[in-house]
């Protein structure tokens, strides 16, 4: 029994490194009518990213409409060692920043569309707060979706 659990695991997981995060989030936001959020974070390091996740990404009214408009992929840069990612991990992290951040803004948040199209940005903890921050992508999904 345990072998089988091994060899199906083994399965998903070579099955889930064959795509990466983004490829995973367009398709899920594809199927399930959503937006994508792409947020980049230093999770050990950067101040106004660490408090974006503690005042916005937990907070109960963003959770509630994130849960039903969103698909969100994290692009995380922590620099302590215990912190890292795997190496695959890394990998895209770069590859999404490279793309959707030259600049290497932190934190940068991006909401495109299931296509990986931009249709808005965010440098830095955005000043409307959390219930402006989630009333905007609101008012943004209506209009994308229409």
């Amino acid at each position: 029994m345990k072998k089988i659990l091994l060899i199906l695991h083994v399965m998903v997981m070579s099955h889930a490194f064959g795509q990466t995060a983004i490829e995973n989030a367009k398709q899920q936001a594809k199927e399930q009518h959503r937006l994508i959020l792409l947020n980049f974070s230093g999770s050990d390091w950067c101040v106004p990213c660490i408090k974006m996740h503690k005042t916005i990404f937990e907070n109960g009214t963003y959770k509630q409409m994130a849960d039903s408009l969103l698909v969100y992929v994290n692009a995380d840069f922590p620099r302590k060692k215990k912190n890292q990612p795997l190496s695959q991990t890394i990998k895209e992290n770069e590859a999404l920043a490279d793309k959707y951040n030259p600049g290497g803004a932190f934190p940068f948040t991006l909401l495109l569309d299931a296509d990986g199209k931009i249709i808005k940005t965010w440098e830095g903890l955005p000043k409307e707060g959390v219930d402006g921050f989630t009333n905007e992508i609101i008012t943004l999904y209506k209009k994308v979706k229409k």
